[in-house]
């Protein structure tokens, strides 16, 4: 019987230690290293001053263009998605 209830615990502490330990490191690492990544691209994306000066030039007949075709909806949906695609396929256990 003490033999049964001993490897049972040492299954139970060799899953814990091969697979839910590991991860947990692997996974807490991972996320400081994606917070350091955004902390640094944060600084590289232009201000909203140069956006702001780069669409004061568009001329008002393209700009009718880009309305008619809603460009500014398409251009987020497109944006958020490769974004999300971005993140997922970082994923270990997806990507």
């Amino acid at each position: 019987m003490f033999g049964i209830l001993v490897s049972a615990g040492v299954r139970l502490l060799s899953f814990l230690l091969s697979s839910f330990i590991i991860k947990f490191v692997l996974f807490f690492a991972l996320m400081f290293i994606v917070q350091g990544f955004f902390g640094l691209v944060a600084h590289m994306i232009p201000n909203s001053y140069r956006i702001s000066i780069v669409l004061g030039g568009i001329p008002a007949s393209v700009w009718y263009f880009l309305d008619l075709f809603n460009i500014a909806a398409g251009f987020t949906a497109i944006t958020s998605a490769y974004a999300t695609r971005f993140v997922i396929r970082r994923l270990p256990v997806i990507g």
